[in-house]
Order: structure tokens, then C-alpha cells, then sequence
């Protein structure tokens, strides 16, 4: 029982980290354009 005392603020920690990480990539603008990057291998440099 007492290692809940340790898991549960472990897990908030790492979900708050990873939703940290999601919104700061959608801030950046990692997911503008999908379609760009998928038609860029088409493309002859």
C-alpha cells in the first residue's frame, strides 16, 4: 500500500510531462502540414 503513495504522483507526473511535450510540439508547429512531408519524397530534388 505504500508504494501508491509513490506510483500515483510518479503517474500525474509523467502524464502532465507527456501533455507538456504534445502542446509544445503543437506550438511549434510539428503538425502543420502532414500532407507536405508525405509528398516531399515524391519530389525530385
Amino acid at each position: 500500500m505504500d508504494i501508491l503513495f509513490l506510483l500515483i504522483p510518479l503517474s500525474v507526473a509523467l502524464s502532465l510531462a507527456i501533455l507538456a511535450a504534445l502542446a509544445w510540439a503543437v506550438w511549434r508547429g510539428q503538425f502543420e502540414s502532414l500532407e507536405a512531408e508525405g509528398e516531399r519524397i515524391l519530389h525530385d530534388d
